[in-house]
């Protein structure tokens, strides 16, 4: 099936959908038993999508993960009340005291407070490596390394890892490869064709693809899916069968959705290389995008999010940009149909070992399903605000 139709097909077996078109919502904690020979048999099957126990699953769920593992690929699918629980869950799951692993340095910002508090108590190691990296990685390879973690795109500054090279190497080594694969939402990029061993996703983000769901998926290779499955249950990570219910309804319109987004994104995105008051846009199909080569090679299409850095500004400045924004509104997260703003005077705050060299702020959007010329003119009043702010100050 061509993307489009698998979509509208995922996780709407006849087992889970009973008759009607959509699998409905099943609540449930407790499930009861009509007889000892039952209850055994689906105690001894409770990680198979059988009922056992609320906190294992209900059809709504097994639909869900069904459906996301289908998008993906892989064994099996984990599911979290955040993206953030899937990535700390998805980690948990595979190391222990006196382990390493190496994270990607443009990570994430709470990816990174997990490893250097959570993971540094439980005396498990990082390294942070630099995004582009490539076949360097191998230098920082330990023994005792378990997890290669990537983010490609990263979140921020967009920068686009060569993964199959970098998975390839790390299993070399028998190291595992996580991916966040948020940007690429399952769609835009197939991580298990390229040596991915562990997919995460907010799928706050355009999964459920309406701002009023947090949801996080991890889906795995046969090899780990077993394990991610009952350690992630061990930690007692469930989810909502309602708001399983909503993400199953935003997947139905994920490729019109993430379409609409790439298309008027790009049209965004070109215009802002048209303005002086712009040096640099940071979207992954833009040569001026470190790592634009790998996305030519790898992905199948864009989205909404992307970044650009200013040619002047400072704190001041930007926040007359951003305070008279009319449909770009100022929020966290992203891959909603709203389109969202936010602007940052110290990337480098949050990096390590790689450098910011920029010197004026980055300005981050998602560009949304409203009319792009309407957005566009947004940004125009939005940099007229700057200048004038720019010359208030140097009078």
């Amino acid at each position: 099936m061509k993307k489009e139709t698998q979509f509208i097909n995922a996780g709407r077996q006849a087992k889970w959908t009973k008759g009607v078109v959509n699998p409905p919502v099943e609540r449930a904690s407790t499930v009861v038993f009509d007889s000892v020979k039952q209850m055994k048999h689906a105690t001894a099957n409770r990680g198979n999508q059988v009922l056992f126990y609320g906190r294992r699953g209900t059809s709504t769920s097994f639909a869900f993960a069904d459906a996301m593992t289908e998008i993906e690929g892989g064994a099996g699918c984990a599911i979290y009340p955040s993206g953030t629980a899937a990535i700390t869950n998805a980690i948990l799951a595979f190391v222990k005291t006196g382990d390493h692993i190496l994270m990607v340095d443009n990570t994430y910002e709470p990816t990174r407070d997990f490893c250097d508090n959570v993971l540094k108590r439980m005396g498990v190691e990082t390294t942070y490596y630099d995004p582009m990296i490539g076949a360097g990685i191998e230098d920082l390879i330990q023994s005792n390394t378990r997890i290669l973690f990537l983010e490609s795109p990263g979140s921020i500054t967009m920068e686009v890892q060569d993964v199959p090279t970098l998975a390839a190497i790390a299993h070399k080594h028998n190291c595992m490869v996580m991916l966040d694969n948020t940007w690429g939402a399952g769609v835009n990029f197939k991580p298990f064709d390229f040596g991915v061993d562990i997919s995460i996703q907010a799928a706050t983000k355009y999964i459920v693809g309406h701002s009023d769901v947090m949801l996080g998926t991890a889906v795995a290779t046969e090899e780990y899916w077993p394990t991610l499955r009952e350690n992630s249950y061990l930690m007692g990570q469930c989810t909502s069968p309602d708001d399983l219910y909503l993400a199953m309804r935003g997947i139905r319109t994920l490729a019109v959705r993430l379409k609409q987004h790439q298309e008027s994104a790009l049209k965004v995105a070109n215009w802002l290389q048209t303005r002086e008051e712009v040096g640099k846009v940071l979207h992954p199909a833009f040569e001026s995008c470190p790592g634009h080569e790998f996305f030519k090679r790898d992905f199948i299409g864009s989205n909404g999010l992307f970044s650009f850095v200013l040619t002047r500004g400072d704190q001041q400045s930007l926040n007359a940009l951003l305070d008279g924004m009319k449909h770009f509104k100022m929020g966290y997260s992203w891959g909603g149909f709203e389109s969202l703003i936010l602007g940052n005077t110290n990337v480098g705050r949050i990096r390590t070992v790689t450098s910011w060299d920029e010197t004026y702020p980055l300005i981050r959007l998602h560009v949304g399903l409203e009319n792009v010329d309407d957005l566009i003119d947004d940004l125009s009043h939005g940099f007229e605000r700057l200048n004038q702010a720019l010359e208030n100050r140097n009078d």
